[in-house]
């Protein structure tokens, strides 16, 4: 089959597995789509939202209808990088035996990532990054496709460690999780204080989710999106040449080439999900807020103004 022929049915399965999450997941079409983008496109996501907003619920679905094995780690304080990796034991020969830990599942939803020290925090760069994971000296490959869905809570709470940079930059995308609007909620309620339960059909493979994604890779760009997908990242750092006013006034540092990345992978699969065989800067755009919130930082003067980082964003355009 040519790739076009391959666009053509990922759009119709893509539409298909919209269709079999919305009898779980009332509304919330963009959330699911920015999710499902950065998993056709290979990343992880880090879902930020107050408690009670489903965000448990809506990763099991999804990953029950992409037919994936699913594992749900909560993050507390007193975790240990044990708990996520596995560990030895000696087994009745007395011969160590190594116990997988839960990391070892396609999709991953580490749940309030922030409430745990930076030690255990850190257990999952080398797997977020490399697909593998060192225990006790000895390499441990992850079975591919491969996700980290992270949950994280905004308000400010005791007992919080804040993600550092380099774990931040590992996420492909930071997605902001808001209330649903009101005929939603009235359906949520509906939905859930009925006798009915939905069931979620698996509808894809481990190996046909892998083939979406270098079908993906494959979709040719052209330099001058390339360009301006890496002269936006490129005008998020104060000290370049092309930083806009709002960046110089309000960041302390930008974004690295890892965003320039990221933002040219996520365009080809929005591109791919809407029907287009090429991605546009229309694509780079569109995906521009959930690359780049999480990795430029504010100072205080930003802080202080009460200025988002959305409206520096949009201000790149």
């Amino acid at each position: 089959m040519s790739d076009v022929a391959d666009l053509e049915k990922f759009v119709k399965r893509y539409k298909e597995l919209k269709t079999e999450i919305a009898k779980v997941i009332v509304g919330q079409e963009q959330i699911i789509d920015q999710i499902l983008v950065s998993i056709f496109s290979g990343g992880h996501s880090l879902l930020i939202g107050v408690p009670g907003l489903a965000k448990t619920l809506m990763v099991n679905t999804i990953a029950k209808a992409l037919g994936l094995d699913f594992k749900r780690i909560q993050f507390t304080p007193d975790l240990m990088p044990s708990d996520i990796l596995g560990s030895e034991i000696l087994d009745e020969d007395r011969h160590f035996k190594f116990v997988k830990g839960p990391i070892f599942a396609n999709i991953i939803l580490a749940d309030e990532i922030n409430r745990t020290p930076p030690k255990t925090q850190a257990a999952l760069l080398e797997a977020m990054q490399e697909r593998a994971v060192t225990v006790a000296g000895h390499h441990y490959k992850l079975s591919l496709p491969y996700f980290v869905l992270a949950t994280q809570n905004p308000i400010e709470q005791e007992g919080t460690y804040p993600l550092p940079e380099a774990q931040l930059d590992r996420f492909m995308f930071a997605i902001y999780l808001g209330y649903p609007a009101f005929d939603e909620e009235v359906e949520v309620v509906k939905a859930t204080t009925a006798d009915v339960e939905n069931k979620v059909a698996p509808l894809f493979t481990a190996q046909e989710i892998i083939d979406f994604q270098h079908l993906i890779r494959r979709i040719p760009v052209a330099d001058n999106v390339i360009e301006y997908a890496v002269t936006m990242v490129a005008k998020t750092r104060p000290d370049n040449s092309t930083a806009t006013d709002l960046v110089k006034t309000y960041i302390d540092w930008g974004a690295g080439p890892r965003a320039s990345q990221n933002l040219v992978l996520a365009a080809k699969t929005h591109a791919a999900i809407n029907g287009k065989f090429s991605p546009d800067i229309e694509n780079v755009q569109a995906v521009a807020y959930s690359v780049l919130r999480h990795r430029i930082i504010k100072n205080y003067k930003a802080e202080a103004e009460g200025i988002s980082e959305n409206q520096i964003i949009k201000d790149l355009f």
